[in-house]
């Protein structure tokens, strides 16, 4: 599907449906990517109350614009998320490498992906989660690997909280702060992804850093 049509799919969504598609959607994206981007800055977007027509319900409740609709798009797709990460824990840790073998193909989590996956988590360890919730296309490969290799479902949960947190929240700020001119500014959203994918390398490349350091410094001792 064209980017273009996919984006405008993921648009027309969360103007129908508001709380509810965000919920639905992030909750994909935990397994699948879902244009988690898109949806977090086009939920801001209405929270700001540039959209027309476009409002923030939940149950009948409308929430004013402004700060109680970002909080609200915000916390939607944080829970949506988490939820959909503790599902794609699950599914792999029941299944193992023997349901990825079969039906991998339908979360594009091929051997390679899988292989990589492994070697991010030995690396890593607790930190393979947060820094893949933050990563572009990435966090949506992390929960049926963490699964598979029995990451511990509470620091797991806790991890993947924090870091759909950070993600729901700044990208629903970006839109929230775009409000109006979302239009012009979502086709230079990429530009996004890659200062995401920065800060990662770089946090990644800190913490490799003191790891490194700290073998260093017991070798010595």
């Amino acid at each position: 599907m064209p980017a273009a049509s996919l984006t405008s799919s993921l648009t027309q969504l969360v103007g129908d449906y508001g709380l509810y598609a965000i919920f639905v959607l992030m909750m994909i994206d935990a397994v699948f990517p879902a244009g988690s981007e898109v949806v977090m800055v086009y939920g801001g977007a209405i929270a700001s109350g540039a959209i027309a027509g476009q409002s923030v319900t939940l149950f009948g409740h409308t929430f004013p614009s402004g700060l109680p609709a970002y909080l609200a798009i915000a916390t939607a797709g944080t829970l949506g998320y988490l939820v959909g990460a503790v599902i794609g824990w699950e599914i792999g840790r029941r299944g193992g490498r023997p349901f990825l073998e079969k039906h991998g193909r339908f979360f594009h989590l091929d051997h390679a992906r899988l292989e990589r996956a492994e070697a991010w988590f030995q690396r890593w360890e607790d930190w393979a989660v947060l820094l893949g919730r933050l990563t572009p296309v990435v966090r949506s490969f992390i929960s049926i690997p963490a699964g598979i290799f029995e990451a511990p479902l509470r620091r797991y949960t806790v991890l993947t909280l924090i870091g759909s947190a950070i993600w729901c929240f700044v990208f629903a700020g970006i839109g929230w702060a775009a409000g109006a001119s979302w239009e012009s500014f979502h086709s230079a959203f990429r530009y996004a992804d890659a200062l995401v994918a920065v800060a990662v390398v770089g946090a990644a490349a800190w913490l490799g850093w003191r790891f490194l350091r700290k073998r260093q410094a017991a070798r010595e001792a």
